[in-house]
């Protein structure tokens, strides 16, 4: 069974805290969790700053091949 989407933002959240990073638009994305359509819930993951995003590049890179 997947954990609620608010406890897969905190997460989320939390992982990209401890290596520096904020999106400070990271949250449940309403509209997919009140679709008639059934859909999974998704992630916002929002808007960031160039900083920001290499530095989320680069993390991402760095964990390639580790959960």
């Amino acid at each position: 069974m997947n954990p609620p989407p608010a406890a897969a933002v905190q997460a989320l959240s939390d992982a990209l805290a401890g290596a520096g990073i904020t999106l400070p638009s990271l949250a449940v994305d309403l509209v997919s969790c009140t679709s008639v359509f059934h859909t999974r819930p998704l992630v916002e993951l929002g808007r960031c700053d160039v900083d920001t995003a290499r530095r989320l590049a680069a993390v991402v890179r760095a964990g390639q091949g580790r959960a």
